[in-house]
């Protein structure tokens, strides 16, 4: 509520009307530096860089 209420300065009816998927969308404004998720390339490259080993025992 503090952030609904307080930080995006919502009305109280607008706050309370909104659905969840709604209000996350106006919280992400306020996290500006996030990075963006990892794309294939990167999730390929981290799983060559760490790949299952079942034969030791780790996976």
């Amino acid at each position: 509520m503090a952030i609904g209420l307080g930080l995006l300065r919502l009305s109280p009816k607008a706050f309370w009307a909104m659905t969840p998927l709604e209000f996350e969308r106006a919280m992400s404004v306020l996290a500006q530096n996030r990075q963006a998720p990892p794309d294939r390339g990167d999730l390929t490259a981290l799983m060559h860089a760490f790949p299952d080993n079942q034969e030791a025992g780790l996976g």
